[in-house]
Order: structure tokens, then sequence, then C-alpha cells
């Protein structure tokens, strides 16, 4: 089991929040992040807790993700 400092739960957020910047803008539909945003906490939201830092990375991440599922185009997995 891997245990993540405060410090990294907050760098990993601010990157799924460029992440998810960047799928809005290759995509046109929108991504569903109602329930991260009713959390009220935001990568620069440094006073807020490891666990409120770790529930919203959770949320943000499921919203990535199941805007990333209805999209058609499907790549093949392959190794290079």
């Amino acid at each position: 089991m891997v245990v993540m400092k405060k410090q990294e739960l907050i760098h990993l957020h601010g990157l799924l929040a460029e992440v998810e910047k960047q799928c809005a803008a290759w995509h046109d539909d929108e991504i569903d992040l109602t329930a991260y945003e009713e959390m009220g906490v935001r990568p620069t939201s440094i006073h807020k807790s490891k666990t409120d830092h770790k529930a919203a990375v959770f949320k943000l991440a499921k919203g990535i993700t199941s805007s990333l599922d209805t999209t058609e185009e499907r790549v093949a997995p392959h190794a290079d």
C-alpha cells in the first residue's frame, strides 16, 4: 500500500486539474465535475486537509475518466 503525503496529493490534484483542462479543450462535450465542484477543494486550497484533497482527486479522476468512456474513438492497445 502506497501512502501519499499531503504535498504529493496536492501536486497530483494540480496535475489532474491540468489534465481536465486539456480534455475539455479536446472535446466539445462538457465534463461532468458536479461532485468535484461541490466539494470546494481546489489544488490551491492548501489549507484543506489531506483527506479532502484525496477525496477531490478521486472525484476529479472519476469525472475525467467518465467523460473519456463516452468518446467514440478507441485506440487499440499495442507496445511500442
